[in-house]
């Protein structure tokens, strides 16, 4: 899973800092199937998914009428984008983990309407997303200043220093429920020392709810979510010349009622042994064992806004969509 950088075109008005070595994608695969691999219970994280076609089967879940993420927090965002704009008065929108930029013009078009916006500066760990979006923006915002940044916002969240403040930072998707406690603590504190007074943060994040709207939401009737979830086997396979079976893994989504957490996970539906040419390993699998692919917490708003003051942020805002299914707020570095 290797870059190159060597055509990336720039221009004045779009410019990307390439902070990751050569070869970062690849020594963190090995080093996160190793550790995930021999652990017990058996675990990867959520980010080798989204190869090519994982990122394909991703944007078809986002359709999906059991997920109601993608179109709960574009409804929010679609009825408080100008009240957004005019609280932040933003001059640069920084986004992590953009991606497509897609969601994120409803608040580029607010921001330009109030007269403020200078800067979009996208974070992703995809040279070729950030390319794309960022070709895409420049012709349709005219006089805008695209200054993208390839990194893992995870182990680095310095924000371009070319970048003008008052500056929007906006983690959406509810993608911070991928981390776990001590993972979002140790976020909100890189990301509060990055920050200035007048710096403000968007978050969105998906509410506990029902469970059995959750569950669905994570495990369609088309099987799509099953074809996502399953593909990071392929990357694996690819990658790491490793001889998975996806077939022989079966996917499973439950609600961890103590964690309040959604689980995905690939159960093995036989005894196995998987071997990984490239690492030198070989991984057995018990029947019914499963590894476990992602966690999406959900969250509630006392135990969230708790959360972000310990770290040294202030909740400003909060909002839902109708169904308060999910909400995005607005936080201040606390003075």
């Amino acid at each position: 899973m290797t870059t190159d950088s060597s055509d990336r075109i720039e221009s004045p008005s779009f410019t990307l800092d390439d902070r990751l070595p050569a070869d970062h994608l690849a020594t963190e695969l090995r080093s996160d199937v190793v550790e995930g691999l021999t652990a017990h219970p058996k675990s990867l994280p959520p980010k080798w998914f989204y190869d090519a076609r994982g990122s394909e089967l991703f944007e078809e879940i986002t359709r999906l009428p059991e997920y109601y993420p993608t179109r709960a927090e574009q409804e929010i965002l679609t009825r408080r984008a100008p009240e957004i704009a005019a609280l932040t008065r933003a001059a640069t929108l920084f986004e992590l983990g953009s991606g497509s930029s897609r969601k994120t013009r409803l608040l580029l078009d607010a921001l330009t309407a109030a007269g403020t916006l200078v800067c979009y500066a996208p974070l992703d760990v995809s040279p070729s997303a950030l390319e794309q979006a960022g070709e895409a923006l420049i012709r349709d915002y005219p006089g805008l200043r695209v200054a993208a940044t390839v990194t893992d916002f995870e182990g680095d969240l310095t924000l371009p220093p070319e970048a003008p403040g008052p500056r929007l930072v906006a983690f959406l998707g509810s993608t911070i429920g991928n981390l776990d406690a001590d993972q979002r603590q140790s976020f909100y504190k890189a990301l509060r020392y990055t920050l200035s007074a007048d710096d403000v943060l968007l978050l969105g994040a998906d509410l506990v709810k029902d469970r059995e709207v959750l569950v669905r939401a994570y495990a369609d009737s088309q099987g799509v979510t099953a074809e996502f979830n399953r593909n990071v086997l392929n990357v694996l396979n690819r990658e790491l010349d490793a001889d998975f079976d996806p077939a022989a893994f079966e996917h499973v989504a439950l609600w961890n009622e103590e964690s309040e957490r959604i689980e995905m996970h690939l159960r093995s539906r036989v005894a196995q042994t998987v071997k990984l040419t490239a690492l030198g390993l070989s991984v057995d699998f018990e029947e019914d064992e499963r590894l476990r692919t992602e966690i999406s917490v959900k969250f509630r708003r006392e135990s969230l806004t708790a959360e972000l003051e310990r770290a040294g942020f202030t909740v400003r805002h909060w909002w839902t969509d109708e169904e308060e299914r999910f909400a995005l707020l607005l936080a201040v570095p606390s003075r």
